[in-house]
């Protein structure tokens, strides 16, 4: 690997450790403000928004500026987002903004891989970069967890600023002062990522030209026989996985009686059992292999209906380990293929920015579907069910959509599992 890539990854490290951290501390703070329960699931939702809305331009803007500056303007975005929960802002709004900021940092954070490394190189790389990802998933809930305690918030609180009156007197709020750090440590990577030698795409002129040019490229990528299991693969993984991890403390509170605190610490578990599986993968499937995998999705499917059934700490554990593996098998060699055609079709940023359309929408929609479910009432035993069925149910169809095509078209998918063995990027765009 080029030392540029362990200089996006320490980078990617800490503003995503901020990020899982910051999720705990707004989780913290809606609970000690005796908000709705409607509005610890509503955050994951609000936090995909800009991806969303923004999605026809933040990859157009991605190809079109260096990516290691759009990473540090990115990270300074997320600084205002944290500060405004600091100071006072709704929580769901200021997670909000700090996705602005997560929608604009994702295509240049993924990008730049297909630019630095060759096709042969991505599905290690991609390892690499979901392994520590998820080990600063795993570290920032709990970190997030422990900062919202009584015990490291008892510390943070008892810090005095001579003469300067913070009002911050509460352990949420010592959390997301600490937490600013974390995200300014992040922006310095950013400023030390290298240039790469890949020409710069000027962007179109004016919002509808851009708009016309994501249609453009969603549909290009939406029509690839193998462009469209990969992106369906891993918009309904991350839209599962993106709601899960909020979904977890409302259930280890009905299930296993667990605080903020305590619930992290499976957030934890279920991030770990996913990096171990994101690293397996990396060695052991290649990136013409990758749609092998398509099972575990179906499996990731079943084992959140299982949930309901979980009701012993000691199962909890490993139940919820065993998840994480199959999750994190299955989106590693999936996303890097997804990653090789899409900059094959249409270039790096953009195509990062039709999968963050894509997987972001899909997190609205399955935390709209949950939200909805615990506003009218439904239990978490059983919100959790029908969120579990419509994943399995969903994936299946997607297996049967990826053997249609080896039926349909086998000549055109061999031919594009034949380029990804390849170790030069193919220009079909």
């Amino acid at each position: 690997m080029k030392r540029g890539f362990y200089t996006i990854m320490s980078a990617q490290f800490f503003s995503s450790l901020a990020d899982q951290a910051l999720l705990v501390g707004a989780i913290e703070l809606l609970k000690s403000a005796q908000a709705p329960a409607w509005q610890i699931p509503a955050l994951g939702p609000m936090f995909a928004l800009f991806y969303v809305v923004l999605a026809p331009f933040v990859g157009a803007f991605a190809d079109a500026v260096p990516k290691g500056k759009v990473m540090f303007y990115s990270n300074l975005i997320k600084v205002v987002g944290c500060l405004m929960m600091l100071f006072g802002a709704h929580p769901l709004l200021s997670y909000a903004i700090v996705g602005l900021g997560a929608a604009a940092y994702s295509p240049a954070k993924y990008g730049i891989l297909t630019e630095l490394l060759p096709p042969s190189q991505l599905v290690k790389a991609n390892g690499w970069i979901e392994g520590l990802t998820i080990a600063s998933i795993i570290l920032g809930i709990v970190l997030g967890g422990q900062l919202v305690g009584p015990h490291l918030s008892a510390h943070l609180l008892a810090i005095d600023i001579p003469y300067i009156d913070t009002g911050i007197d509460t352990p949420p709020q010592a959390a997301i002062a600490s937490i600013v750090s974390l995200y300014i440590v992040a922006a310095a990577f950013n400023l030390y990522i290298p240039r790469t030698e890949a020409p710069l795409q000027p962007l179109a002129h004016g919002p509808r030209a851009l708009m016309r040019d994501f249609a453009a490229c969603n549909s290009r990528l939406w029509t690839d026989k193998l462009g469209q299991i990969s992106l369906a693969t891993t918009t309904l993984f991350w839209g599962a996985s993106g709601n899960l991890r909020i979904i977890l403390f409302p259930w280890a509170a009905a299930a296993l009686a667990y605080d903020t605190t305590a619930a992290s610490n499976l957030g934890g578990v279920v991030a770990l059992g996913t990096a171990l599986g994101a690293v397996a993968a990396s060695f052991l499937v290649r990136l013409d292999r990758a749609t092998r995998v398509i099972p575990l999705g179906i499996v990731m499917g079943v084992m959140l209906i299982g949930m309901i059934a979980v009701r012993d700490v000691r199962l909890a554990a490993p139940y919820l380990m065993l998840m994480g593996l199959a999750c994190g098998y299955l989106v590693v060699p999936m996303n890097a293929l997804l990653q090789h055609r899409g900059a094959s079709l249409m270039g790096a940023g953009r195509s990062i920015a039709v999968q963050n359309f894509n997987e972001q929408a899909c997190i609205l929609g399955l935390g709209a579907l949950y939200t909805g479910m615990t506003r009218v009432g439904l239990s978490t035993y059983a919100a959790i069910a029908i969120f579990g069925i419509v994943v399995a149910g969903t994936m299946w169809w997607i297996r049967g959509w990826h053997r249609r095509n080896l039926v349909e078209h086998r000549e055109e998918v061999e031919h594009l599992l034949d380029l990804a063995r390849t170790d030069h990027l193919p220009q079909d765009r």
